[in-house]
């Protein structure tokens, strides 16, 4: 059973691209990193590092190909890290490395927060994804489930209104 999910992880890595077998390990380190400062920094500070907010105004950033092509590779890196991790690296985790790695790259993102009503609990439930152009870098097709309530945008996007 572990001999056949080792050869199944090795056959997976081997398919990889040079560039997310280069960055797999760093960013299952960012998730790490993020899973921490969410645990032990409070939220007013570590939203500093998110972007210039733009309050719930969804909106996404056009990109050229090669902007696009890096975030779609920056979104496989960063989920497929996030599945191979021992602590939870669920949305907020995921976003937090997709954004620093965007910003890394200089690829103009927008890191967004939502919440949703769970009609069979009757509870809110928070969400967090970023998009950048087309590309959905983490959180799936959150539009259609989640109302926005903020928005982040890259700050060196944003510099150029």
């Amino acid at each position: 059973m572990l001999l056949l999910i080792i050869t199944r992880k090795i056959r997976s890595f081997a398919r990889l691209s040079r560039f997310e077998k280069a960055w797999l390990l760093p960013a299952w380190f960012l998730l790490g990193l993020s899973r921490l400062l969410i645990l032990l920094v409070p939220f007013r500070l570590l939203v500093l590092g998110f972007g210039t907010p733009y309050g719930s105004n969804a909106w996404v950033p056009l990109l050229g190909a090669r902007e696009e092509a890096m975030a779609l590779a920056i979104s496989r890196i960063v989920l497929s890290a996030a599945r191979n991790t021992p602590w939870k690296s669920n949305c907020f985790p995921q976003a937090l490395a997709a954004r620093m790695l965007l910003g890394f790259y200089g690829v103009p993102y927008v890191l967004f927060f939502g919440v949703t009503r769970d009609i069979a609990e009757t509870k809110m439930k928070a969400h967090a994804w970023v998009a950048a152009g087309r590309i959905r870098v983490t959180g799936g097709e959150s539009f259609s489930r989640f109302a926005v309530v903020g928005c982040f945008v890259s700050s060196r996007f944003s510099s150029l209104e």
